[in-house]
């Protein structure tokens, strides 16, 4: 069997241990610096597919796109902390904004689909990934 070892770098080491107690708010803020990055492709998606290419005038209210937000970041139930993009719920007539956005994104039997979360989350990734390392690397040379 083989076996693989490496060291890491002392100046990362050193600012590793210099974070101690401070982990689970410096966390919090590079996952929301990547949840905004995500927030803000899934909210120019949005607004590219609300109301385009209807067969008759759109009754887009806007409550839709108002409703689109970003969670703070919370520790699930296997101990991950996690953040989400996600709609508010109530909208005035009653009905749930998920199921409004579920009907974009997958279309119904008179209505083609138009997705916008799911292109979101892939154009998105890469972007995200680097907005939370460098928040990563300046909450670092804070310490």
């Amino acid at each position: 069997m083989a076996k693989i070892e490496f060291t890491m770098p002392d100046d990362f080491m050193e600012k590793i241990s210099r974070l101690e107690e401070r982990t689970d708010e410096v966390l919090e803020r590079v996952l929301e610096a990547g949840g905004e990055v995500v927030l803000g492709q899934v909210c120019a998606n949005l607004s590219a597919v609300i109301g385009r290419g209807t067969q008759y005038p759109s009754r887009s209210t806007g409550q839709l796109a108002g409703a689109l937000g970003l969670s703070p970041a919370e520790l699930d139930r296997d101990g991950n902390m996690n953040v989400k993009v996600g709609f508010d719920e109530s909208r005035a007539d009653g009905s749930a904004n998920a199921m409004v956005a579920n009907v974009i994104e997958f279309g119904k039997h008179d209505q083609p689909p138009k997705p916008f979360l799911a292109p979101a989350k892939s154009k998105s990734e890469a972007a995200c990934v680097a907005a939370m390392q460098a928040k990563l690397e300046q909450e670092l040379d804070g310490i």
